[in-house]
C-alpha cells in the first residue's frame, strides 16, 4: 500500500512539473549590476587568449587591458599581428606588411562597451540578452544608439565574477570568439604599450 501511494505521488508530481504548476529550481544569471561593478573595478589585466575567427581559423596570443579605453592584442607567430585600442581609435597592424595600420573609431566596435569609462549594462536597450547557461552567465549587449555597429556576447563565471570569453558579431553577421585564459589583474601596464603613433613609428624603422 505504501509503495502504491508513493508511486501515485511521484506520477502526480511529474504531471504538475510538466504542466508548469510546480517550478523546478534553476540557477539565476549574475545580476547586471554585479557585472557592471566587475568591469568598473577592473583597471589593468592581462591574459593569454585563443581567437576563433569566422572562417574557423584559430589564432593565439596575449591580451593586455588598461581601462578605460585601452587594449592590446599581441598575436603569436605565424600571424604576429597587433591590434591596439587607444585614444578612441582601433589600429590593426599587419605583421607581414610594412604599411601603416588600418584604423577606425573604437566607438564603432562592440568592444567599446566594456572599455568605456563607466560600464552600465543596465542602461536602457543596451542588453538584449541575459541568461544562465549551465555554470555561466551570458550577456548579449549592443550600443543602443547604434545597433548597426554589431553586438558582443560576454560569458562570465561566478564566485568570484570573472569574464571568460566574448563573441563579437559585426554588422555582416560574422562572428569572432575570444576565449581568455587565467587573468592577472592590477599589474603595471604603461600607457606606451597602447600608443598607436609610437608603434607605427617603431615599425617604420
Amino acid at each position: 500500500m505504501i509503495r502504491r501511494t508513493a508511486l501515485v505521488a511521484s506520477l502526480a508530481l511529474a504531471i504538475l512539473v510538466q504542466t508548469g504548476l510546480v517550478r523546478t529550481a534553476a540557477a539565476e544569471p549574475i545580476p547586471l549590476a554585479d557585472l557592471s561593478a566587475y568591469f568598473n573595478a577592473l583597471t589593468t589585466a592581462e591574459a593569454d587568449f585563443t581567437q576563433v575567427n569566422a572562417d574557423g581559423s584559430i589564432a593565439t596570443g596575449k591580451i593586455y587591458i588598461r581601462r578605460p579605453g585601452r587594449v592590446r592584442f599581441e598575436y603569436a607567430p605565424p600571424d604576429s599581428n597587433l591590434v591596439l585600442a587607444s585614444g578612441g581609435q582601433v589600429a590593426i597592424f599587419d605583421g607581414k606588411s610594412n604599411q601603416p595600420p588600418e584604423q577606425y573609431p573604437l566607438r564603432r566596435t562592440p568592444l567599446n562597451l566594456i572599455l568605456a569609462n563607466r560600464v552600465d549594462l543596465a542602461r536602457a536597450r543596451m542588453v538584449v540578452g541575459h541568461t544562465q547557461d549551465g555554470d555561466t552567465t551570458r550577456v548579449l549587449a549592443q550600443d543602443p544608439e547604434n545597433p548597426e555597429y554589431g553586438s558582443i556576447e560576454l560569458v562570465f563565471t561566478a564566485n568570484p565574477v570573472e569574464l571568460r570569453q566574448w563573441v563579437i558579431r559585426d554588422d555582416s553577421g560574422s562572428e569572432t570568439t575570444v576565449i581568455l585564459g587565467e587573468m592577472t589583474k592590477g599589474g603595471n601596464l604603461p600607457a606606451s604599450m597602447f600608443n598607436i603613433a609610437a608603434e607605427a613609428q617603431t615599425r617604420d624603422r
